[in-house]
């Protein structure tokens, strides 16, 4: 991943510089500077080279640096990709800490349980805007009947025989499981292991489980392909 810092210049240096870029005297900046670092907690690492840093700190900085003329707007593409699960968790306590302050967060994800974090979210395939809500509304709005966890050893298989039946609203791979949504009023326990048992395949366990927005997006995504073919 590439950040617009200066490599060869220290924290603080890559701060002053874009702080003067938005026009802040010297004090202020200086102030503002001082703010920041606080804020992103890098307060102790202001003397650093910024090709010292690791990955998750230069996320940080860069997210400083736009911060220092205190924009009431910020833009995040993709704020959190090649960063481990810690880092990246710690990254949205800083964006929640900013929208607390009254600053609007615009972030692109392809993290879904990411999105999940977001008041308000759109779902963009093929470059158009499929869905807006919370994640609340997204779920009760364009998720209809229960969907159900199967665990096989050949979803492939299991996702390949289910995608043709007309009871099936969606049935996809997630993990070493599948996810699958029936229409309302099938009993999916009694329905789904005898129908892959008839095809050939075993079902280790079924269970209910509660709906994530890869689910929605996997519906919608299925609802606009059948559209458009």
């Amino acid at each position: 991943q590439r950040f617009s810092l200066y490599e060869d210049l220290r924290v603080e240096e890559n701060m002053a510089f874009f702080g003067g870029i938005y026009g802040l005297d010297s004090p202020a900046c200086e102030t503002r500077i001082r703010e920041v670092l606080s804020l992103i907690g890098l307060a102790e690492r202001r003397k650093s080279l910024t090709r010292e840093l690791p990955t998750g700190l230069k996320q940080r900085l860069a997210l400083g640096c736009a911060l220092l003329h205190q924009p009431p707007i910020i833009f995040l593409d993709e704020p959190t990709s090649g960063v481990d699960p810690g880092t990246r968790r710690n990254f949205w306590d800083l964006i929640y800490t900013l929208a607390d302050g009254g600053v609007t967060v615009f972030v692109t994800t392809h993290y879904m349980e990411e999105a999940e974090y977001c008041n308000r979210i759109g779902l963009i395939d093929r470059g158009q805007l499929i869905a807006l809500g919370s994640p609340a509304e997204l779920k009760s709005t364009h998720l209809e009947g229960t969907i159900y966890e199967i665990a096989t050893d050949h979803v492939l298989a299991a996702v390949e025989a289910l995608a043709p039946v007309e009871d099936v609203l969606d049935a996809a791979v997630f993990g070493r499981a599948l996810h699958v949504r029936l229409k309302p009023n099938i009993d999916a326990e009694a329905f789904l292991p005898g129908f892959l048992h008839s095809s050939g395949l075993v079902v280790n366990s079924i269970r209910p489980i509660e709906p994530t927005l890869e689910d929605v997006f996997v519906a919608l995504v299925g609802r606009e392909a059948g559209r458009s073919s």
